[in-house]
C-alpha cells in the first residue's frame, strides 16, 4: 500500500508534480491558497484540503513547493500549518528553493517534535515537472531520503543525495548559479548572430548539435527567437534564487561575478512593465536593449 502523499502549494511546479504523484498510483491530499488550483487534482482522485495542518493530519509523507523562504517557514511552521498536524511518523520535504540556514533551523525545530525533514529542492523547470524528469537534490537523513526515493522517482529521473540537512538546497543553489550563466551564454550568441544577419533558427541548430549544446540552448534558444517569453520559470523567481546564490557567496567567501552580472541584467529585465513575470529566457530583452538589434526569427 502506497503511503499518503499531502501536496501544498500547486504552482506552476507543484500542480504538475502532484499529478504525476497521482499517475503513479499515489494517494493525495493537496492544499492550495487559491482553491481553483486543486480543481484539476481532485478531478482525478486527489482529496482537497483546507490548510497545510489538515494536510499533514491525513498524510503520511508532506510536500511543501511554495515561492520563498517566508512562505515556507509559513506554511511548514505557521498556527495551521504542517508541523501543527504531523505526527512523529511523518516526513516533510521541502521542494522549494530557499535559504540554506532557514532549512536547517526549520529542521531542528521538526526534529524536536520527532519529525523528519527532507530538503529536496528541483531542476528541470515546467517541462520537467510536467513529464516527471526533474533533477531532485535531497539533504537530510540519509535512512529518510531512502524511504522517501519512490516518490521522489514519480516526480524525477535524476535523484541525487547531496548530504545533510541544508545541503541540497546549496546544491540547487550550485545550480542556479550555472543556469544563470548558461542562459547569458546563449542570449549573447543570439544577439552576435542577429547583429551578423545570420538565420537564427540554422544558428540554434548549428551550435546545439557541438560543444555549446545545453539545456538552455535547446529549450529556450528557440522561445527567444520565437519572441516567446512565457514563463516556464519567472524573472522573479529566478532573481529570488540569484539573491540567494549571492547570500551564499557571501558566506562562504567567494567570488561569483557572472552570477552577479545576470542578476544585475535581470534586474533591468524586472524594470520591464511586468516583466518580473516573464519567463528566464526574457534575459535577451536586457540585451537586445544594449546591442540595439532584436533576436528573432526571420
Amino acid at each position: 500500500m502506497k503511503p499518503i502523499v499531502g501536496v501544498v502549494g500547486l504552482g506552476i511546479m507543484g500542480q504538475p508534480m502532484a499529478r504525476n504523484l497521482l499517475k503513479a498510483g499515489y494517494p493525495v491530499i493537496a492544499c492550495n491558497r487559491t482553491r481553483s488550483r486543486m480543481a484539476c487534482l481532485t478531478d482525478m482522485g486527489a482529496e482537497a484540503a483546507c490548510s497545510p495542518a489538515e494536510v499533514a493530519r491525513k498524510a503520511e509523507i508532506i510536500i511543501t513547493m511554495v515561492s520563498d523562504t517566508p512562505d515556507v517557514k509559513q506554511v511548514i511552521l505557521g498556527e495551521e500549518g504542517v508541523a501543527a498536524g504531523a505526527c512523529e511518523q511523518s516526513v516533510v520535504i521541502d521542494m522549494s528553493t530557499i535559504s540554506p540556514s532557514t532549512t536547517r533551523e526549520i529542521s531542528r525545530i521538526l526534529a524536536d517534535r520527532g519529525i523528519a525533514m527532507l530538503d529536496a529542492p528541483v531542476s528541470g523547470g515546467e517541462k520537467g515537472a510536467i513529464e516527471g524528469t526533474l533533477s531532485i537534490m535531497a539533504g537530510g537523513p540519509e535512512e529518510v531520503f531512502r524511504r522517501c526515493l519512490p516518490v521522489f522517482q514519480a516526480m524525477g529521473k535524476n535523484i541525487v543525495y547531496m548530504g545533510e540537512s541544508g545541503s541540497g538546497q546549496i546544491a540547487k543553489l550550485c545550480n542556479q548559479a550555472a543556469c544563470s550563466l548558461t542562459i547569458l551564454s546563449v542570449a549573447e550568441a543570439l544577439i552576435l548572430g542577429a547583429r551578423a544577419g545570420l538565420d537564427l533558427e540554422a544558428l540554434l541548430k548549428a551550435i546545439s548539435g557541438g560543444a555549446a549544446g545545453s539545456w538552455s540552448m535547446s529549450n529556450l534558444g528557440p522561445k527567444i527567437i520565437d519572441g516567446n517569453f512565457a514563463p516556464g520559470f519567472m524573472v522573479d523567481l529566478h532573481q529570488k534564487d540569484l539573491r540567494l546564490v549571492l547570500q551564499a557567496a557571501g558566506e562562504f567567501g567567494v567570488s561569483l561575478p557572472g552570477t552577479a552580472l545576470v542578476h544585475q541584467l535581470f534586474n533591468a529585465v524586472q524594470r520591464r512593465c511586468d516583466g518580473g513575470r516573464l519567463g528566464n529566457q526574457a534575459l535577451i530583452l536586457a540585451l537586445e536593449d544594449l546591442a540595439g538589434v532584436e533576436a528573432r526569427r526571420r
